[in-house]
């Protein structure tokens, strides 16, 4: 992902927020390698997260960036230059390094995590959401998004996209993948870094860039 050129002109108040919001929250980006995980990976991959690095569990501003995946027969398949992005208050940092060298268990499928890199968060106009935590409606959702939004008097745009939900034995969790567009610099990083709604943890409301809204499909 390339970095976006921020307008000149920003008042002073929007440099410091847009300098202390990359300040807090960056990206662990992992190189990972293994053949497949199963559909619901989610929850078991946070479970060895935190069982190799323990100081993750408290913190629940931490989010785990989905996997890039392609469904098949024989679950979801990973590329070969697969990553695993871990989105972290900047003070975590040399705890998380502990993953690089480490096996992970992921319901029977073997990730081995390799090397990382700390990557600073950029503001995009447009960011997307695999899965945002909401009401089953649609209307409903984009309604409740609205007004959170407005709360945090973030003035954008929204599309919303397919229903999506994850699942297992012990969590059900419903949303929608989400398209946020016409962000100011200030208000992308921070909905980047604050993430929105619940279970980051597992992916949910964890926003990435993107540069060509005709690509959001």
């Amino acid at each position: 992902m390339g970095k976006c050129h921020v307008k000149l002109g920003c008042d002073t108040e929007h440099v410091i927020q847009m300098k202390s919001a990359v300040s807090e929250m960056i990206d662990a980006v992992f190189d990972i390698s293994g053949e497949s995980v199963p559909v619901n990976y989610p929850f078991a991959l946070w479970g060895e997260l935190v069982r190799h690095v323990p100081e993750l569990e408290a913190d629940d501003s931490i989010g785990i960036l989905p996997l890039r995946t392609t469904g098949s027969e024989a679950g979801m398949l990973l590329p070969k230059r697969a990553k695993l992005v871990v989105r972290l208050p900047s003070s975590l940092a040399s705890y998380i390094l502990a993953l690089s060298g480490q096996e992970l268990d992921i319901l029977g499928s073997r990730l081995i995590v390799g090397n990382v890199k700390l990557r600073e968060i950029q503001p995009y106009a447009t960011i997307h959401a695999h899965m945002v935590v909401g009401a089953e409606d649609e209307v409903a959702f984009v309604k409740n998004v609205s007004a959170h939004l407005a709360e945090l008097g973030i003035a954008a745009s929204l599309i919303c996209g397919r229903q999506n939900s994850l699942l297992d034995r012990d969590h059900s969790i419903h949303g929608y993948s989400l398209v946020i567009h016409d962000l100011k610099p200030e208000d992308s990083l921070r909905l980047q870094c604050m993430g929105l709604r619940s279970d980051r943890r597992y992916g949910c409301g964890v926003f990435v860039p993107y540069k060509v809204i005709s690509d959001l499909n």
